[in-house]
């Protein structure tokens, strides 16, 4: 007896498609960053450009560069020709440090000096000063009281030097703190399909929410287990109770809704069969069918059906 459309036979085995598998953990994954989106909003301060420094054996221009260059090549010919240090300092009338500096020196250039700051007592504390200035608080005297109250050793007169800077050299606007969609992508793609700064932007996304970070976990086992297909070991029920024990919003509900289909999805796993086919197959006909923008009948979407 001939069965109607949509009826099976009794022994039909049911096998899921891992397209909508995986596509379905993105929609739970986007649900449970969309739920921790505070964390994202933690963004630090990009801390003002600083002076730059003239770098070693920069060019010089001038009579400051000739009188080096002169200098430089007089006493290593005077110590060619056997001179001693100290004789050359006589000769020169020089002093001996400048004659040593010189004659150590493989380069005209080497000798120039560097104005390297010292540390100051101000140093560690600075970056807090630069996270409080960017978040509106530009008090000299409030910044000091705050700094003191964490035994700081610091004087009025370092707060107000360091707040003028700041004042002076405007702050770059920190970047927008990435959207929702932005980190569902990092935590479901391939790690080779990120950039350096995608790599970079995740790892800081994940470093400041631990719950997310579990939720990569989560993603990670699950994007193996399909990979893999692995059937014979099925560590799906376990990775289901994971899921569950940690109570992420989203993923917890995608997880319990595969203990329904649990035979299906672990037929995925096991049998070389799998819906994709149909599923594309479907899709393509939703795509066929949108073309047309609900402009034309029946006739015609199967007419181009069977014509594609």
């Amino acid at each position: 007896m001939p069965r109607g459309p949509g009826s099976a036979p009794p022994d039909a085995l049911q096998v899921a498609d891992r397209f909508h598998l995986w596509h379905g953990l993105g929609r739970a994954l986007e649900t449970c960053v969309a739920a921790h989106r505070e964390c994202l909003q933690t963004l630090t301060p990009h801390q003002p450009k600083s002076a730059s420094t003239p770098q070693e054996g920069a060019e010089l221009s001038g009579r400051r560069t000739q009188r080096k260059k002169a200098a430089h090549a007089l006493v290593h010919e005077l110590l060619a020709q056997g001179y001693s240090r100290r004789a050359i300092a006589r000769h020169l009338d020089w002093s001996l440090n400048t004659v040593l500096r010189h004659a150590g020196a493989a380069h005209w250039q080497d000798t120039l000096r560097t104005n390297r700051p010292r540390p100051a007592w101000l140093d560690p504390y600075k970056p807090y000063l630069v996270r409080r200035f960017a978040a509106g608080c530009t008090s000299v005297t409030r910044l000091h009281r705050e700094l003191l109250a964490e035994n700081a050793p610091v004087s009025y007169q370092m707060v107000r030097a360091y707040v003028a800077t700041l004042r002076a050299t405007p702050l770059q606007p920190p970047p927008p703190p990435p959207s929702v969609r932005q980190v569902t992508g990092w935590l479901t793609r391939h790690p080779r399909a990120l950039s350096e700064d995608e790599h970079a932007a995740r790892k800081d996304a994940l470093a400041r929410c631990p719950e997310l970070d579990t939720a990569a976990e989560h993603v990670r086992g699950f994007g193996e287990i399909l990979t893999n297909r692995l059937g014979p070991t099925l560590p799906l029920p376990a990775w289901i109770e994971a899921v569950d024990a940690s109570q992420l919003p989203g993923l917890t509900d995608f997880a319990l809704h595969l203990l329904r289909d649990l035979d299906a999805v672990a037929a995925e796993l096991t049998v070389h069969w799998s819906s994709g086919g149909t599923e594309g197959a479907v899709n393509r006909i939703k795509k066929i069918k949108r073309q047309l923008y609900d402009r034309a009948g029946f006739p015609l979407l199967r007419k181009m059906i069977l014509l594609q």
